[in-house]
């Protein structure tokens, strides 16, 4: 049985292919991308179809700015006005759908995090102080619960990604620290190290010291011990090493995106977090284009605009949503 969110994530997904197919040559076959997210649930084929009527409405404003002849006849004439105007009605609907598609997911999202321990929103950084001492800095959009008992320090990450500071055992001090997401856990064999749920997987990055990385499920590598600067990723097929700077990857801290040789698709996921709205990117090419910058998080809209500019690329803005095309 698919879940609430599952299904709203599956939505937004649907809208953003939506979109790119509809920028797309209609005769050219799916993408080999889109055709396997369609094969791991059958109920999207649905979700994307809806998708597409909503986005076709949508784009038949553009030929309502176009002259037309005056037809002959009072009566046709009137016949053409209230058509143009349950256009203008209809498209004005699918602009206003389209948006509820993209952002929906985040709605049962928000609602979850009102019983988290710790949440931050949009745009916000918060630094969080356990029990045990030990500090969390929590990056935009991120939430976690904090169950400390008699025999473990845990911390489950809800959604996002934090920077942890542990407080060593000891005497005073026995029980391991760790940290869940997704199924899997970090054990601190140290002090420092992140966890954020990013694109694929979790990744975990070690940035003092050592941590056991343990992933769910019986595939693959199943366990691995990062050590000071190392990185990997988990899932449910196991344990993979990550190439990573953990300088650039937890710039946030410091009010910084960095991004060296990345893919614009990457670049705009990694956005989000920090600005309201959704954005879709309607060319898979252009989402393929690889991007460098340095990004202030005090002036987002600005360094998009550059960004946008830099690629050739346009912006348009509908509420709750961006497309660049």
């Amino acid at each position: 049985m698919i879940s609430h969110d599952e299904r709203q994530r599956a939505r937004n997904e649907a809208a953003a292919w939506a979109v790119r197919l509809g920028e797309a040559d209609p005769a050219a076959p799916y993408p080999e991308a889109l055709q396997r997210w369609l094969a791991e649930d059958p109920h999207r084929a649905g979700l994307l179809r809806e998708a597409r009527e909503t986005w076709a409405e949508l784009g038949a404003l553009d030929s309502l700015d176009a002259p037309t002849p005056r037809p002959a006849g009072r009566g046709a004439w009137r016949r053409l006005a209230r058509a143009r105007r349950r256009l203008r009605y209809l498209a004005g609907a699918a602009a206003m759908l389209l948006a509820w598609l993209a952002v929906s997911v985040q709605a049962p999202q928000f609602a979850a995090d009102l019983f988290a321990d710790h949440a931050t929103g949009i745009g916000e950084r918060r630094q969080v102080t356990l029990p045990d001492g030990s500090l969390v800095e929590l990056d935009a959009d991120s939430a976690l619960d904090v169950v400390f008992d008699d025999e473990r320090r845990l911390v489950r990450l809800r959604h996002g990604e934090a920077i942890f500071r542990v407080a060593p055992m000891g005497e005073g001090e026995t029980r391991p620290f760790l940290v869940e997401n997704a199924g899997g856990s970090s054990r601190a064999l140290g002090t420092r190290f992140v966890v954020g749920d990013r694109g694929r997987g979790t990744w975990v990055g070690v940035l003092e010291h050592s941590v056991e990385v343990s992933a769910p499920g019986t595939a693959g590598e199943r366990r691995r011990i990062l050590e000071q600067g190392q990185s990997a990723w988990y899932d449910a097929s196991g344990v993979h090493p990550l190439q990573a700077d953990l300088g650039s990857a937890t710039a946030w801290r410091d009010g910084l995106l960095v991004f060296q040789d990345r893919p614009l698709e990457e670049v705009i996921e990694r956005l989000q977090p920090y600005r309201r709205g959704y954005v879709v990117i309607s060319d898979p090419r252009l989402a393929e284009r690889r991007v460098n910058g340095v990004f202030r998080l005090d002036s987002l809209d600005q360094s998009l605009d550059l960004l946008v500019r830099e690629l050739g690329a346009s912006r348009l803005d509908l509420p709750g949503f961006t497309l660049i095309r």
